[in-house]
């Protein structure tokens, strides 16, 4: 796991923890509470406040979380274009294509985004976004 240097805190959220990196990208781990469209709007604001607003690649190490509910998925992935330029998610195998397919069933993301077992390669891979 990519970790901040020693000196950097990270920002705590009720969803996940971040750490806005100065190579641009933000990083993100990800906590297990149930995802609802109050702490999904919250966690935006969030963002947007460590980004300046600025809609950023995000690398996101996933956690073993419960599914929420059908308009709590579809509101997340409405959002998404709003806060991120490109997702990288960082799993154990099998997770995040199984996170994919419960967000995005209906239609494909909004942005690009990828799955990942390797942390390293998810970073080279936002690179572009950048």
């Amino acid at each position: 796991m990519i970790k901040p240097p020693d000196n950097t805190h990270l920002i705590k959220g009720e969803i996940a923890d971040y750490w806005y990196a100065p190579d641009g990208i933000l990083y993100s781990y990800s906590k297990n509470p149930v995802r609802t469209i109050k702490n999904i709007t919250e966690n935006i604001l969030l963002v947007k406040g460590i980004t300046n607003n600025k809609i950023i690649p995000l690398l996101i190490y996933l956690s073993n979380s419960p599914i929420p509910d059908k308009a709590t998925r579809k509101f997340a992935a409405e959002q998404l274009p709003n806060v991120y330029s490109a997702m990288a998610m960082v799993s154990k195998p099998g997770l995040s294509k199984f996170i994919m397919n419960i967000l995005f069933s209906i239609k494909p993301p909004a942005i690009p985004m990828k799955s990942f077992t390797d942390d390293k390669k998810a970073k080279a891979w936002l690179a572009q976004f950048v």
